[in-house]
């Protein structure tokens, strides 16, 4: 084992509770076999793993580090141990489907249209509210305190009741056995059995993304518990994680030195977290220091904060790169493709051709036009559908072409390593590291988020979210070993241009004048302003065709038909033509 440093050392020595802030490649994992292995031979331990993948590496470096009395465990797996295993329960294979609870809940229109699917669509997630938080009944709680659109809060107002109750079902159906459980759902039931775990050392990694739930089954147990994470690193607040670092009250120690990467990365990560002072008017204390040395390229990587933003620049990549020939998508290249509930890109795209005869998403198969998806999207704050339908704005049935070549190079887990570029979004990129890293545009800036911190200072929801968006920046620059490139509106004005951090500049003032067939598409993405309604109108009422249209403007012809669409200039698929 590498000497180790002065913070581990600490922490190793330490007796009783312990939470650990720990930034990104400081060592953390090192940190805890350390302080497992001091632990008396025969010692009941438990170490809690994020995921899977982590638990697996988890268990080879225990075994490497001959500490056989460490059992290894998700939160997940932990519970399915007591609550499935040799029960009458029948799991779930992923998540249920909005379609699956109108069906099974016997949901019946409200008069609106696709009603009884939005109300599905809320009852899924207050189920997940729920299970995910550490109340014991669901009347402790308010879902419409995590519904931020105007529009989808407005209809959860009106059908409250409805939704609560038929939540209660569907809990209930589980809970009975009537129906498949989800992990959700076990989980939930292991937290209000209120087990008490048969060890003497519980090790709680990644603890800035547990759930309500989780924390509350660890910090009942009466074992001597030890939490490590980096709380600038949550980023899993959509599904309910809440950062325990800052609510556990245990005595606080630092890993502030970063192996991962050089002066220059941790400089820019620091400059990052140091936006937090605009939400609260403090600055948080924070301290990085980056040591290691510059080294080889063998890894590439793009990461962005959406997946739309992720498969523009993949297509970007894929059309204007000849050289490219093999590709990786961090978590399978489907899963960018498709919804929770099973919708695909193509059923979004048929949807938008009027050729509902091919729609297979039992949930889009209802909807009669876009225009009923585009009211799902705001009732629902879906997501993945509103990506979905942005792309079909974009690029039109040019889609199955594009996907096409983004899947005749993608390579499999496998072989990511032989990838000339994997791309990612944070989300999927998180615990990972790559030699080079190239950010994609869609991040907040700085003055964004003065921005927001000032038009939202009373709404904590809000302010919430824009921390996490800060917090989706740092993840995403610390996932860079020796090079980063960044957009030049992502650097700080005064920050040291070179070195590992590289500017990515804007093209000239004369390509911008010029710009490629892929830029035009590319600028159907960016939001109509006024004085571009009003040519389209202009040139749209002089009969100008549907292509010419599209040439002049920048856009698809997919993006202007829906434009014009929203404008009220046609109602009918002639235009289309």
């Amino acid at each position: 084992m590498a000497k180790l440093t002065e913070q581990q050392l600490d922490i190793i020595q330490q007796g009783g509770d312990q939470k650990i802030n720990a930034v990104a490649g400081s060592g953390k994992t090192t940190t805890v076999i350390a302080y497992a292995k001091r632990l008396p031979k025969g010692a009941r331990v438990l170490y809690l793993a994020f995921n899977r993948s982590v638990r697996q590496d988890a268990k080879l470096k225990f075994a490497k580090a001959n500490i056989p009395h460490v059992k290894v465990e998700t939160a997940h797996s932990l519970a399915f141990s007591y609550v499935v295993r040799g029960s009458a329960y029948r799991l779930k294979q992923g998540d249920y489907a909005g379609h699956e609870l109108v069906k099974m809940l016997r949901l019946s229109s409200t008069g609106d249209p696709l009603s009884e699917y939005i109300i599905a669509n809320h009852v899924l997630r207050f189920a997940a509210y729920f299970c995910n938080s550490a109340a014991l009944k669901i009347r402790e709680l308010d879902y419409r305190l995590i519904v931020q659109d105007r529009d989808s809060l407005a209809f959860v107002q009106e059908h409250y009741d409805m939704i609560e109750q038929k939540t209660r079902e569907f809990l209930a159906l589980m809970n009975a056995g009537k129906i498949e459980i989800t992990h959700d759902f076990y989980l939930k039931k292991f937290q209000l059995q209120a087990p008490q775990l048969p060890y003497e050392y519980i090790l709680f990694d990644e603890g800035q993304d547990a759930s309500p739930a989780m924390l509350d089954v660890f910090l009942k147990q009466s074992a001597i518990k030890l939490i490590v994470g980096d709380t600038h690193q949550q980023i899993y607040r959509w599904r309910h994680a809440v950062n325990s670092l800052e609510q556990v009250k245990f005595e606080k120690k630092q890993l502030s030195i970063s192996f991962r990467f050089g002066p220059s990365i941790a400089a820019l990560a620091s400059e990052v977290i140091s936006w937090k002072s605009h939400i609260k008017g403090i600055a948080p204390r924070f301290q990085m220091q980056g040591v290691a040395k510059p080294a080889d390229i063998k890894t590439k990587a793009v990461i962005a904060r959406t997946n739309l933003g992720l498969l523009l620049k993949a297509i970007e990549y894929v059309t204007e790169s000849k050289q490219l020939s093999k590709i990786h998508f961090e978590g399978n290249i489907h899963s960018y493709t498709y919804a929770d509930d099973g919708s695909s890109l193509f059923d979004v795209l048929n949807l938008h051709n009027r050729r509902r005869d091919l729609i297979r998403s039992p949930l889009i198969k209802q909807m009669k036009n876009e225009e009923e998806l585009e009211d799902y999207i705001k009732k629902t704050e879906d997501v993945q559908l509103k990506m979905m339908l942005e792309i079909v704005n974009e690029y039109g049935n040019e889609i199955p072409v594009i996907l096409k070549q983004l899947k005749d190079k993608h390579v499999d887990a496998a072989e990511k390593e032989e990838a000339d570029v994997i791309f990612s979004t944070v989300h999927r990129a998180k615990g990972m590291e790559y030699d080079m890293v190239s950010l994609v545009d869609d991040f907040i800036t700085e003055d964004k988020v003065k921005r927001l911190s000032m038009d939202h200072s009373d709404n904590e929801l809000m302010l919430a979210g824009i921390n996490e968006e800060i917090n989706l920046l740092y993840v995403a620059i610390t996932r860079a070993k020796h090079r980063l490139y960044v957009p030049d509106e992502l650097l700080p004005a005064d920050f040291p241009r070179g070195g590992a951090v590289i500017p990515l500049q804007p093209k000239k003032e004369e390509e911008l004048t010029t710009p490629s067939s892929h830029e035009k598409k590319k600028g159907s993405y960016q939001p109509w302003l006024p004085a571009d309604d009003r040519r389209l109108e202009y040139l749209f009422q002089r009969g100008v065709a549907m292509q010419d249209l599209a040439d002049e403007l920048g856009r698809t012809k997919g993006a202007i038909y829906s434009r014009l669409k929203k404008l009220d200039l046609v109602k009918s698929k002639e235009a289309s033509q």
